[in-house]
């Protein structure tokens, strides 16, 4: 009885090892169709494919496993299948760290983003005058900062709302920028518009409400101003790594990721900062990641322990907004800090690391 007994167990053995040299022969098979249909431009699930796959079995199938048990079982592997070539179109991605290893560093001036020293970015949300715009880059310049935002078109809820001063705030912003060696931030919001930001704006900002305008991306990946893509409100992080590829895959590699909060059900904040996006983005992609603060909180009261969270998670950078005069800001009034809060700001976040630019 034992002798059969282990006889029958080695050939069980030896049937496990042939399916699995055959399961793994499939899964090769499985990755040379998936490399065709990427190129192709094919969906990888194809459900009638599937159904005619398992009907055919089912034909076959003279038992002792019923019918639905022969379904179930390959309706795992072709799953996992599926799931195998997912993660194989993924690591093919411009923007998977499994095709560059290595970090993308964007360089901007003598700032490098990405670069192991993180960045504060720092401006008004709105451009509204000459002189706020001057009080905010002076308090930079005193940090030793290198990069200003500041809003000159303005995408708001309500078509009421401050707009922006257009082609005029960005005159502002440079001719600001350019007083004290400080880079631009701004964002864009029309294809339009590009021919003439590109001569007064140094990093190029698609916000969160156009991290699907494909029609933009686009643009701007045929430019080599760099971008930085700001994940939208209710995006997904493989959505947010897709609007990312349209820009690389139209040549244009200076792309900053910036988490600033998802819209969930709460509503203590503004938004809900996702922190942990931050080493998920810094680990499935090579590209820098910034945390935006100001729209993450809404509120500034907790925008020092949301940036502290966001370096202690491996983030290359904060954004936060500034304004000589919160209380009389034309746009989000609520989320911007004073010049002086700014400089506590910055004297508390060197608990966090040593040094910024």
């Amino acid at each position: 009885m034992t002798s059969q007994l282990e006889a029958l167990r080695r050939e069980l053995d030896r049937i496990n090892e042939e399916i699995l040299k055959w399961l793994n022969r499939r899964a090769e098979v499985v990755q040379e169709i998936g490399r065709l249909k990427l190129k192709q431009g094919i969906n990888r699930f194809d459900p009638v494919r599937e159904r005619e796959m398992l009907d055919h079995l089912v034909r076959i199938n003279t038992g002792p496993f019923d019918d639905q048990t022969i379904r179930a079982l390959f309706k795992q592997i072709f799953a996992a299948s599926l799931k195998l070539q997912q993660k194989q179109h993924e690591d093919a991605l411009l923007v998977s760290r499994a095709r560059k290893p290595e970090d993308t560093v964007v360089a901007v001036g003598s700032v490098r983003i990405g670069g192991g020293t993180p960045v504060i970015i720092a401006g008004p949300c709105s451009v509204e005058s000459e002189a706020q715009t001057d009080a905010v880059a002076r308090v930079i310049a005193e940090h030793g900062l290198g990069l200003i935002r500041g809003g000159a078109f303005k995408p708001r809820t309500s078509p009421y709302d401050f707009q922006g001063l257009g082609v005029e705030g960005l005159k502002i912003l440079r001719e600001v920028a350019d007083r004290y060696g400080l880079k631009v931030v701004s964002e864009i919001m029309t294809p339009g518009d590009l021919d003439v930001a590109v001569r007064y704006v140094d990093i190029i900002q698609i916000g969160a409400r156009n991290m699907q305008n494909f029609a933009l991306l686009k643009e701007v990946g045929a430019l080599s101003t760099p971008v930085l893509l700001k994940r939208g409100m209710a995006a997904t992080i493989e959505e947010f790594k897709f609007a990312a590829e349209y820009i690389l895959s139209h040549g244009n590699p200076n792309v900053i990721l910036t988490e600033r909060g998802i819209r969930t059900y709460e509503k203590a904040t503004r938004n809900t900062l996702d922190i942990s996006a931050v080493p998920i983005l810094k680990q499935e992609t090579h590209l820098p990641v910034l945390v935006d603060v100001s729209h993450a909180a809404g509120r500034r009261d907790i925008l020092l322990p949301l940036a502290k969270a966001a370096l202690a998670a491996g983030a290359d950078g904060v954004m936060i907004e500034v304004h000589p005069d919160p209380s009389v800001a034309l746009s989000d009034a609520q989320q911007q800090i004073d010049l002086d809060t700014f400089r506590r700001f910055m004297a508390e976040l060197k608990t966090a690391a040593p040094a910024f630019v």
